[in-house]
């Protein structure tokens, strides 16, 4: 941690100053040496807090989520049931399925109306978890049948091309892209120009959106993630500005640079969507923002009126498992529906 240097340097040097001084019994410089190295080792502290206290500040990312608390089988499963038993089931050659973390519920819970009951590792299994940008190299690169996430970003589209493969998207269900801030931020809604301002870097200050005079630190998330490719969709001919980044010890010894994850300050902004920010880390330390003076809710999201509805997807690539096409109809038919209403998200019909 590159915020750490100066205090851990002053340190070193402090050590080797007091121990010459106590090995050659030094009695006239002592006291002086020593008021010196205590102004130094208070000025590296002052220096460091800020760093450290940026460092433990309490987070919002992928991994914020215990995804087994979702698995399909086990006792304490939070994947909801259907009211009667499935009228499609998979017995053998089970499609191999993985997907966005936010899509886990429910995709989970299509595994336990139709897959047969076992444990499915969420990391080498018939039914996986890894996260947005692993399940599209997964799909393209033919490891798995099929995956549930939002539409791909274009440098996933030309990675399919390249291998020759043409991605089926089909549409399950809706969701809402929301935009998010510190709880404590009196601003509660922005329009849609508001926002796209922020990302570009046009806005930078809460004052010109009806806050506090303070800078807007807006995070944004990793190329090829889910939440990533749907900000640049929102976006559109819009450039957005560089993320805000830190620094990073790599394997390698060398520094290299990160998207920064999203650091809860009370004039931090961020995005994710609804149903993972109100279901699954259900974070109270946030608060979603309006935009265009409509709230983010399942009823906005079902009739339209929330301005980033979006659709998510049953993804396929030329897979030529016999069952996934009955699957997919299944999911389309009223039992599946009803998983994705019961999970939380809004149906597609």
């Amino acid at each position: 941690m590159p915020f750490l240097i100066p205090f851990i340097v002053v340190l070193y040097i402090s050590a080797g100053f007091y121990f010459t001084i106590r090995f050659f019994s030094l009695k006239k410089p002592k006291n002086a040496i020593y008021r010196i190295l205590g102004v130094t080792i208070a000025l590296s502290l002052i220096y460091t807090i800020p760093g450290f206290y940026e460092k433990t500040r309490a987070t919002v990312q992928d991994g914020d989520v215990d995804t087994y608390a979702y698995a399909p089988f086990s006792k304490a499963s939070k994947v909801v049931s259907l009211s009667e038993p499935s009228t499609y089931k998979i017995e053998d050659n089970l499609p191999i399925i993985d997907g966005a973390t936010a899509l886990y519920p429910v995709y989970s819970a299509f595994v336990k109306a139709v897959y047969p009951e076992k444990e499915y590792d969420q990391y080498d299994s018939e039914v996986m978890s890894n996260r947005t940008g692993q399940a599209y190299d997964n799909l393209i690169n033919g490891d798995v049948d099929m995956i549930f996430a939002l539409a791909p970003s274009d440098a996933q589209l030309n990675r399919a091309k390249d291998q020759g493969r043409e991605l089926k998207l089909t549409p399950i269900g809706k969701e809402a892209f929301v935009f998010f801030v510190n709880a404590k931020n009196p601003v509660t809604g922005l329009t849609t120009d508001e926002v796209k301002g922020i990302y570009s870097g046009e806005i930078t200050n809460w004052k010109e959106v009806g806050g506090k005079d303070k800078t807007i630190r807006a995070f944004q998330r990793p190329e090829d993630s889910g939440s990533q490719t749907a900000l640049q969709q929102f976006m559109g001919e819009v450039p957005i500005m560089d993320p805000p980044v830190e620094d990073i010890a790599s394997l390698m010894g060398t520094i290299v640079d990160q998207v920064s994850d999203y650091k809860n300050f009370n004039n931090a902004m961020g995005y994710t969507f609804r149903y993972y920010s109100t279901e699954m880390t259900q974070n109270k330390r946030i608060r979603l923002l309006a935009l265009n003076d409509v709230e983010p809710t399942i009823e906005t999201i079902r009739s339209g009126a929330y301005p980033i509805t979006g659709e998510f997807y049953a993804i396929t690539a030329g897979s030529e498992n016999p069952h996934l096409e009955k699957f997919i109809e299944w999911m389309l038919s009223e039992q599946g529906q009803e998983i994705i209403e019961k999970t939380g998200y809004v149906s597609i019909q």
